[in-house]
């Protein structure tokens, strides 16, 4: 138990670290990272998840694949044009060699239907209108 621990923080940590070079250099990715480095978090030490979730514009998309494994139509819309250009990237730098290209362009669209599969974020209830007007006692 104790090994294990360690060993989802170790990952979470390195998961993380590379997160943040993403943050960084534009062509590495953040958010994949950063989800692994949650998933990781929640098993080891949830208060480190906790301060991702807290990260503000990613924190709450993380959060939420997380716990439900479902995407808003702003990340999946962002995540795909992501592979896009990845994919543009790729024909335009292996277009003579089709097996490297093959085969990234294969992880891609591997990519691309996994998030294209995933659900949109339930909606909030609607909470019901509250009373501004406060009653005195008696009336």
């Amino acid at each position: 138990m104790y090994a294990s621990m360690w060993a989802w923080r170790i990952l979470g940590i390195f998961a993380f670290a590379l997160g943040a070079i993403g943050v960084v250099l534009p062509v590495m990715p953040t958010t994949i990272f950063w989800i692994v480095a949650a998933f990781a978090f929640v098993r080891s030490d949830p208060r480190w998840a906790a301060w991702i979730y807290a990260r503000p514009g990613i924190g709450p998309q993380i959060q939420t694949f997380v716990e439900t494994g479902r995407i808003g139509m702003r990340s999946k819309a962002a995540a795909l044009a992501g592979m896009a250009l990845a994919a543009a990237g790729t024909i335009f730098l292996f277009w003579k060699h089709p097996w490297p290209m093959a085969g990234s362009l294969g992880f891609l669209a591997i990519g691309a239907a996994f998030v294209i599969s995933r659900k949109a974020p339930l909606a909030a209830a609607p909470q019901p209108p509250q009373d501004i007007q406060t009653r005195k006692q008696g009336e």
